[in-house]
């Protein structure tokens, strides 16, 4: 005689409910695009109905701007982090530009791009891409300072270094959806240029200490987690709701 056993249910708290969709919809913001981060898509992704998903977040709006501010987020974090006690600016400057120039982070790219330009028509995303802006231009302003404290670094306007810095790898970055086996090198070493001309640094510094930077400092984290085996839900699913198609 055959026996099936019945999965047992897991009641997840609604903080660990909420993160799991939000990081299941980062996956596929990365992965396929914003457009494809519907309450029905995510449903699909987590194997539960899309009431559930419609119970955290009755807009699918909302859904695509955290999906994007958690993907860029964790982009952030991996790059540049916040805590920085393991190696000098210069160093952690060097692991920014190695990584951020690696085939691993064109996913990133073409996000950036597309929340950019769906962000014209989506008011909520227009807010929350403004957000991350300012976030990554704090961030990077940030180690700058704290190069010049260290006397690493010399310029007399940090936050516009910054972004000039962000702004060309931004230009960079609009190629990741085309060929760059034929970019010259200068051209690929332009933000890194950039950099050394304008913090005082000797051209080659960043490329050099970049060398060293598996023995000094911890590797990159994942952008974004992925998302764990669906368990049954017994939170209350909600009504289904127009905004899931």
């Amino acid at each position: 005689m055959t026996s099936s056993v019945q999965r047992k249910r897991v009641r997840k708290s609604p903080e660990a409910r909420r993160a799991e969709i939000v990081d299941a919809a980062a996956a596929v913001a990365l992965t396929e695009g914003l457009e494809c981060v519907t309450l029905r898509r995510i449903a699909e992704e987590l194997d539960v109905r899309p009431g559930l998903i419609s119970h955290y977040f009755p807009s699918a709006e909302n859904l695509v701007a955290e999906a994007f501010g958690t993907a860029a987020t964790g982009e952030l974090d991996a790059l540049l982090p916040a805590d920085r006690p393991d190696g000098t600016p210069t160093q952690y400057l060097a692991r920014y530009f190695a990584l951020s120039s690696g085939d691993a982070y064109d996913d990133i790219s073409r996000l950036w791009i597309n929340a950019r330009h769906l962000s014209r028509y989506r008011p909520v995303l227009r807010e929350r891409v403004e957000e991350q802006e300012l976030a990554n231009d704090e961030r990077l302003e940030g180690v700058i300072r704290d190069g010049i404290a260290r006397g690493e670094f010399r310029t007399p306007d940090p936050r516009a270094t910054a972004i000039q810095i962000l702004v060309v790898l931004d230009g960079l970055g609009a190629h990741a959806n085309t060929d760059r086996a034929d970019r010259p090198e200068p051209v690929a070493r332009m933000a890194v240029t950039t950099a050394e001309r304008e913090l005082g640094l000797t051209p080659g510094t960043l490329e050099r200490e970049a060398t060293a930077l598996p023995a000094t400092l911890p590797a990159a984290a994942p952008t974004t987690a992925a998302p764990e085996a669906a368990e049954s839900p017994s939170e209350p699913p909600g009504p289904a709701r127009a905004s899931e198609a």
